[in-house]
């Protein structure tokens, strides 16, 4: 087996020779045939597992989201900023603050450590915020911790929409990539109720951040057993490795046509240092930019908006704040379980397409309901339908593709340094529709703030039309073969 991999690291040596690259195409165009037949698909049951493990990063992440939904009014009791509404606010931004960091970062660790490394690495600032909130006996340690946690939010998303792309088949990427999401509502979920004794049960609120510790330490202690992304260890010059990883994640007969393809799209200048102007302009900017805007919009739509809004909606109504809570989560993981079955049969465009113009829908239902024209049941139904319609249709598309789509489009060259980029992107207009959305809302009305809502989805579905390329059954090298100018 040594001697296999030496063989192959010499094989797979890189270089920036013509005739090195061609030899590839010309063993790539034949790697596929087996007795003079075609091999099919590798089997999806090897990656699974690995990417079971890496969603873990996924469900800690919308826990930490939601953990303090249903407990933030007991932990101002119990540390004694019971009424004070700014320093609730800054138990719920001040992870988003850290998250940012994490973010900013999460490419250079995930280039620099490796995919495993990082997740590993993710876990452990969790694994500390978690102990400090939930040993703490004053505001300003509670706010320590969950700057903590929300490193490791900000490092967990990027790093696991890289693994995930980078490990699974071609044929099943964009059904795998959908995990992530579907792994965030039950983290969501789990943190819902997980937290509802924390009402009636004191120091409950305790509990709920000692069992976000389990998880994360899975996630470190699992990952040590996963593959490695074979496209970072041939970044890295190592091939012999990143074979021995296609084997693991793939099966025999698919290592050769695998290495060929990866390949491709190695010219020598992988281990170079990229520069953060290199993401802003020249070749790359094209790339960096779509990805950008596709965050961007995707918290413009207001989805952020409608989920701290949704309590209030439904409870002016009468529906008890919990109900309400479950509701929106069972509709979001609905979604999202649809977008995985559909997600390599339609495509990330069409999902794209379809999700944005649902929200337009939605956002006008509740636009009706918030006019003279809606009264009594009729704003009920028109207010609350178009509320779980808008969180039903996010999570088709909106939520799932654009972590997706992004570690798809991004060449391998800056994908992990680009992600971060595009997440922090993603990070400070979430901080900022969660900052503004109250005061706008008291300022211009629900009526007028959901028609910004829905300009922004109409935004959205000319830009995916124009810009958004189909990446549906095609592998990376193709698409940045494809995307990326010729240098």
């Amino acid at each position: 087996m040594r001697g296999r991999h030496s063989d192959a690291s010499f094989m797979y040596k890189r270089g920036p020779s013509k005739d090195y690259i061609n030899d590839f195409d010309r063993e790539g165009s034949s790697a596929r045939l087996l007795n003079g037949k075609d091999i099919g698909n590798p089997s999806w049951k090897r990656s699974l597992p690995h990417i079971l493990v890496a969603t873990i990063s996924s469900f800690l992440y919308g826990y930490h989201l939601g953990v303090v939904n249903e407990t933030l009014e007991s932990i101002s009791i119990g540390l004694g900023f019971s009424g004070d509404t700014f320093a609730e606010g800054l138990v719920v931004s001040t992870c988003l603050g850290g998250a940012f960091f994490g973010s900013l970062f999460s490419g250079w660790v995930s280039d620099g450590l490796g995919r495993r490394r990082a997740f590993q690495l993710c876990a452990l600032p969790m694994i500390i915020g978690a102990s400090l909130s939930a040993t703490t006996n004053s505001l300003w340690g509670m706010l320590l911790g969950r700057l903590f946690v929300g490193t490791g939010m900000g490092l967990g998303p990027p790093v696991a929409a890289l693994y995930v792309a980078e490990v699974s088949p071609t044929f099943i990427r964009g059904t795998y990539g959908s995990f992530t999401q579907i792994a965030t509502c039950l983290g969501l979920l789990g943190a819902l109720f997980i937290g509802l004794p924390a009402k009636e049960i004191v120091d409950w609120w305790r509990v709920c951040f000692w069992v976000s510790i389990v998880p994360a330490v899975l996630l470190a202690l699992c990952m040590e057993f996963c593959a490695e992304s074979p496209h970072w260890l041939l970044k890295r010059g190592r091939g012999a490795e990143a074979e021995a990883e296609f084997e693991r994640l793939l099966g025999g007969l698919h290592v050769k046509s695998a290495m060929a393809e990866l390949s491709r799209s190695e010219r020598g200048d992988e281990v170079d240092t990229v520069k953060l102007s290199e993401l802003l302009y020249g070749r790359y900017f094209k790339v960096v930019f779509i990805g950008s805007t596709l965050f961007a919009l995707q918290q413009l739509s207001g989805i952020n908006a409608i989920f701290y809004f949704s309590t209030t909606v439904f409870t002016s109504f009468g529906v008890p704040s919990d109900l309400a809570n479950i509701c929106v989560g069972l509709s979001n993981l609905f979604g999202s379980v649809v977008a995985t079955m559909l997600m390599d049969k339609l495509g990330r465009k069409v999902l794209l397409l379809g999700s944005f113009s649902g929200m337009v829908v939605s956002m006008a239902l509740q636009i009706m309901a918030t006019s003279s024209f809606a009264s009594g049941s009729g704003a009920l139904y028109l207010s609350v339908g178009g509320m779980l319609l808008f969180v039903f249709t996010f999570s088709l598309g909106a939520g799932p593709v654009p972590g997706l789509l992004l570690s798809e489009i991004l060449p391998g060259r800056i994908r992990a340094k680009a992600m971060a980029v595009c997440m922090a992107v993603h990070w400070v207009i979430n901080f900022f529709v969660g900052l503004l959305f109250l005061p706008l809302l008291e300022q211009i009305g629900a009526g007028v703030l959901y028609s910004i809502f829905a300009a922004f989805c109409v935004l959205a579905v000319i830009f995916v039309k124009s810009n958004v390329l189909e990446t549906k059954g095609k592998s990376l090298q193709e698409i940045e073969i494809a995307l990326l100018p010729s240098e």
